[in-house]
């Protein structure tokens, strides 16, 4: 499976979950995303099978390490993209959306600039 941005929503969502509580089931992405259990189901067992996620016996989801990097790499690029916006005078409803459908595209070149200017501006 290629990492689609589909695949980068759902390992972000499990990254998110899992900093808000223990055990991540199929039916807590659905209730995040909106999205049905059977197309849950679908797309976690791609993942499953590609080695992004692990199942547990009682059906507890977790991020396996390749699944984790890729989720920490969308997350970080979703709060340093909708964080800059917001400092632009941007409304965090409107910076939160816009950052979601920029972070699957944009180039490492030009994330790397953004999240200079994020720390600059950040730190000072």
């Amino acid at each position: 499976m290629a990492i689609t941005e589909a695949v980068e929503n759902y390992l972000e969502t499990i990254l998110i979950l899992s900093e808000k509580q223990s055990d991540i089931h199929a039916i807590d992405i659905c209730s995040y995303l909106g999205y049905s259990r059977p197309t849950v189901s679908i797309v976690l067992k791609k993942m499953k099978d590609d080695g992004l996620v692990s199942v547990d016996g009682d059906n507890h989801i977790t991020l396996t390490g390749a699944g984790r990097d890729v989720a920490e790499r969308i997350y970080e690029r979703h709060m340093v993209i909708s964080e800059l916006l917001m400092r632009l005078g941007v409304s965090r409803e409107t910076a939160v959306t816009d950052a979601c459908k920029i972070e699957h595209d944009l180039s490492d070149e030009t994330f790397e600039s953004l999240k200079k200017h994020y720390y600059k501006f950040r730190d000072n």
